[in-house]
């Protein structure tokens, strides 16, 4: 049982590639606070946290990048071919990552919490977790996919894969197992089904309206609405509209952007007007899709869409939030300041997590603006 009788505690876990990050997104869009516990280890070595002086004095200066951070795809190559050095590295940052859980656990309003971690069932995070849910993929699905998404050769693909703790044994564990060889359709009914079953229906998802404005006499309001995966088709639909055709989208792809973002859409009566696309990954909230017809005046529309955003990722503790707005939305300059917004590279955010964050995800050509969430950072650099 879990350390938090008044919450309910989801341990996620399954092997490399079988869509533990999916679900947990999906388990957010429904309610949950979720926890990647695995991006929380790599913000363990992060140059400055407590990590990082352990694993250099214990693997060597080697492993530094010309930043002198820890490269982790060095560590990696190590650790995964190598047992004994897995299990060293493990030693190291599995306790830092344990203190990081139980902070954020602790800071947590909601009922329901989701603790992802690949390496759960045989570390202390599953004496946190009520229930045990284990996402599963065919091999060649996990293959297909780490060559797809992350460049990897077919042999390190299948290196990687075996060098992990055994699927079955993970599968004998699992109150719920999440089959992930279909689409993300099949995928969103097995998890609403299994989140119906876990919640009482009176924790059930918010409602999807969220505010408005008043407006004047004879004019219609502006209110903004979460999206929901029954919303793909209108939301494909908006984003090819607003961006002029630079950006296609269909339904498909938007059911398979639910599992990275989350969409909030702007209308003018009943008419959509602007929407935003943001996710939270790692404590750090990025907005990439952000549109706005003309019938929207960003003056109206950036601090309803931006409130929003910042309220949804305080409440799952962000600590930055950054925005990477169409040039069109760019010159705004005294409104971003007055959202308390400053404009910025990703070299001069200061805190690496941020700044990897941005490097990350900034599309190429495009503007930063940052806004600190909170000061008090989990595993603030010592």
């Amino acid at each position: 049982m879990s350390n938090s009788p008044e919450k309910i505690v989801i341990g996620l876990t399954g092997n490399i590639a079988t869509g533990k990050s999916v679900v947990r997104r999906m388990l957010e869009h429904l309610g949950a606070y979720t926890i990647d516990a695995d991006a929380l280890s790599h913000r363990v070595i992060s140059k400055g946290a407590p990590g990082y002086q352990p694993v250099v004095d214990k693997f060597g200066t080697w492993l530094l990048d010309r930043d002198g951070q820890i490269d982790r795809a060095k560590l990696g190559r190590l650790v995964f071919s190598d047992g004994q050095a897995l299990a060293q590295l493990e030693d190291i940052v599995h306790p830092y990552v344990n203190q990081a859980v139980d902070l954020l656990m602790k800071r947590a309003n909601q009922s329901v919490i989701v603790i992802e971690a690949i390496k759960l069932l045989e570390s202390n995070l599953r004496s946190h977790c009520d229930t045990i849910w284990v996402t599963d993929s065919s091999q060649e699905v996990q293959v297909e996919r780490l060559v797809r998404k992350r460049g990897m050769t077919r042999e390190d693909a299948l290196q990687r894969i075996h060098s992990q703790s055994s699927q079955k044994e993970k599968l004998a564990s699992a109150k719920t197992v999440i089959s992930n060889n279909g689409s993300f359709d099949d995928m969103w009914k097995q998890v609403n089904a299994a989140w119906k079953r876990l919640v009482p229906a009176t924790e059930a998802e918010p409602a999807t309206l969220i505010s408005s404005t008043k407006p004047e006499a004879g004019a219609e309001a502006f209110s903004l609405q979460r999206g929901k995966p029954r919303d793909s088709q209108k939301i494909a639909d908006l984003m090819t509209k607003l961006s002029r055709g630079k950006r296609t989208m269909s339904k498909d792809d938007i059911m398979e952007a639910f599992g990275e973002k989350a969409f909030l859409l702007l209308q003018l009566g009943d008419e959509p007007v602007g929407m935003a696309g943001w996710q939270v990954e790692n404590l750090v909230a990025r907005t990439i899709d952000l549109y706005l017809d003309p019938k929207a005046p960003a003056e109206v529309a950036l601090p309803l869409l931006f409130n929003e955003v910042e309220r949804a990722s305080g409440e799952l503790q962000c600590e930055a939030s950054l925005v990477f707005p169409p040039m069109e939305l760019v010159g705004f300059d005294a409104l971003w300041k007055q959202l308390g917004y400053e404009r910025r590279t990703p070299e001069t955010l200061g805190v690496d997590v941020w700044s990897d964050a941005a490097i990350e995800s900034m599309p190429k050509g495009s503007a930063l603006f940052f806004k600190q969430l909170r000061t008090d950072r989990v595993l603030r650099p010592i």
